[in-house]
């Protein structure tokens, strides 16, 4: 089995820092808010407890782009702790304002590559959910060993994650859909409720996005996976 410390430090990263531009609004939320939601990676294992005040299940998004889901996740569930990792500076900016805005209090963020968080801050067997909705499919051949889903990252995945707990990813690029299946299906530990190699409907708690939307509109099929984990 892998363990944390054979996943860092790592050459191939699933992302690249993009040097978008960043409103004055949004700059304006991580100066003032990152206190109030933020989380550092490089300060060790975390005692989410603490961090949040009280005891409660732990979800998790990697990579949530401009919170949109994250933060209605959070508004209709009050009583889960959520957790959010991203990289790219105006989403975690706008994620901040709407936060505040909508008065939620039980998210916290990550501005960091989620494979660092997993490995240092959080601890084993706690998160009852993981989602992974629409990663960089990294569509050209020669990158696909960029892309985020691959056995390494599952296997660090199931550390963390509770018995029982809940792995939902989505994507609209037909062969990630088709790597994520075949990485998940081959993974111990794993059990694909819908049956072997069926995709599954679309939870309604999954909000369809202004991304997925766009996607729609272009022909892009939209295929959600859910895993449970056994043991």
């Amino acid at each position: 089995m892998h363990t944390a410390r054979t996943l860092i430090p790592r050459t191939v990263r699933s992302f690249t820092r993009r040097v978008g531009r960043i409103t004055d609004a949004q700059q304006r939320n991580l100066d003032t808010l990152w206190g109030c939601y933020g989380l550092e990676a490089n300060t060790g294992m975390l005692d989410l407890s603490t961090a949040f005040g009280r005891d409660a299940p732990i979800w998790l998004e990697i990579g949530f782009g401009n919170g949109e889901f994250l933060v209605s996740l959070a508004a209709a569930n009050p009583e889960v702790n959520f957790l959010g990792i991203e990289v790219h500076r105006p989403g975690i900016g706008r994620l901040l304002g709407r936060l505040q805005e909508a008065e939620i209090h039980n998210v916290r963020l990550f501005a960091a590559d989620a494979v660092e968080v997993l490995c240092c801050c959080i601890a084993d067997g706690i998160l009852q959910r993981i989602y992974l909705l629409f990663p960089d499919p990294w569509p050209k051949q020669r990158h696909h060993k960029r892309r985020l889903l691959q056995p390494d990252f599952v296997t660090l995945l199931g550390n963390k994650c509770a018995i029982g707990g809940q792995f939902h990813l989505a994507t609209d690029w037909e062969d990630y859909a088709l790597q994520m299946m075949t990485v998940l299906s081959a993974a111990p530990g794993w059990i694909n409720p819908a049956g072997v190699g069926v995709f599954s409907p679309r939870p309604p708690e999954r909000l369809l996005t202004r991304f997925e939307s766009r996607g729609l509109g272009l022909g892009y099929g939209v295929r959600d996976l859910i895993f449970i984990r056994k043991f």
